[in-house]
């Protein structure tokens, strides 16, 4: 099995991303070592960029994937935004947070943002991709899936709240799901 160095210190991050991967003959590991690297680009690209360079100085992989994800609200102007893991100290402190802003406000559409880059052991970016999963916010958390903000995040297209979704639901329609097929895909012709 193909290893690829995923930059995140996030197990739950690891194990959707290897359910997707699972029929592709890859394996995602995490890096090596205390993984905290500094994110300060404005965009989710750049982002990702600075934790796959971050990751790959040291991978004993060939290949690093390092993804950026957050929650844009409509009405919020885009907020969270990059800031989504650090809009509050705990998740359930940045749902209550979210939620407290949205009060009064009729507007709930949001999307969920996920850029993904490849790089190599020299930090070169040899892939990049943004998809994004539409939605609406939720008035209150419902399902016991998921992290983050899946709890208040509504999938128009499966009639249901994200962290209702099964694995195998959320792998079809995630942000994280549209991107990593994509560098999938890329992968299977480059490795």
């Amino acid at each position: 099995m193909y290893q690829i160095t995923l930059a995140t210190s996030n197990k739950h991050k690891v194990d959707e991303i290897n359910l997707i991967a699972k029929d592709f003959d890859i394996e995602f590991v995490l890096p090596d070592g205390d993984f905290n690297p500094v994110e300060d680009s404005d965009n989710f690209i750049g982002n990702a960029y600075c934790k796959a360079k971050s990751a790959a100085l040291n991978a004993k992989t060939k290949l690093t994937l390092a993804d950026d994800s957050g929650l844009c609200v409509e009405a919020l102007d885009n907020a969270p935004g990059i800031y989504s893991a650090r809009y509050a100290p705990t998740p359930k402190e940045r749902i209550e947070k979210l939620l407290f802003n949205m009060k009064g406000k009729e507007n709930r559409k949001a999307k969920f943002v996920c850029a993904m880059v490849v790089v190599n052991n020299k930090g070169e970016i040899l892939y990049k991709i943004e998809q994004t999963c539409d939605g609406s916010i939720m008035y209150e958390p419902k399902g016991e899936g998921g992290f983050g903000y899946d709890p208040i995040f509504y999938v128009q297209s499966e009639n249901k709240g994200m962290a209702e979704l099964t694995s195998l639901e959320k792998s079809k329609v995630s942000h994280r799901a549209k991107a990593l097929n994509c560098v999938l895909n890329w992968l299977k012709d480059n490795k």
